[in-house]
């Protein structure tokens, strides 16, 4: 029988991560074992990915398979906590790590991503106009408009990252 997945289910997006990485479920088993010095076997995992028979998976396990396709830089790794959060009604977005040692000065690394976000803007606004002129969006307009938004969407977690690192505050957005 032949399972149908989701892309709206976190459960079926992770799962399908792990399967479709290099050595898949299999691979996944060996890496926990390893990780956790406790055996699991790969049917036993692929059972909890699923949910299959009240079987889930532990926060613990979640966090470590997600390193584990994160190191094989498989490029849906993380796409099963955007899902979840979906689910919420939170967003999920990529932040790329800052310099290493931050900026020599903060200041002026708020001032270029403010300066950075003003122009990003105005790019947002001339796609918005352009792709709305006929009153409807077609798949790529909406690729084009969401991707800018992501973009203005990165720029300003990074601009508040800048500003809790020169004020002295913990970087974590809690």
């Amino acid at each position: 029988m032949t399972c149908r997945y989701s892309g709206a289910d976190w459960r079926d997006v992770f799962y399908n991560a792990i399967r479709n990485a290099d050595g898949g479920v299999v691979e996944a088993a060996k890496f926990l074992t390893e990780r956790r010095e406790r055996f699991i076997h790969a049917e036993d995992l692929r059972r909890r990915l699923r949910g299959a028979d009240g079987e889930s998976l532990s926060t613990e396990m979640l966090e470590l398979l997600s390193e584990w396709l994160l190191d094989r830089r498989e490029p849906g790794a993380l796409r099963w906590l955007q899902v979840f959060n979906a689910r919420f009604g939170m967003a999920a977005a990529h932040l790329p790590p800052p310099p290493e040692g931050g900026w020599a000065c903060e200041a002026t690394a708020i001032q270029k991503k403010i300066m950075q976000i003003t122009a990003e803007n105005g790019l947002l606004a001339n796609i918005g106009m352009r792709v709305t002129e006929d009153k409807r969006l077609d798949d790529q307009e909406c690729d084009e408009l969401e991707a800018q938004c992501m973009q203005i969407i990165e720029l300003v977690f990074r601009l508040r990252r800048n500003a809790r690192r020169a004020a002295g505050r913990s970087e974590d957005f809690t």
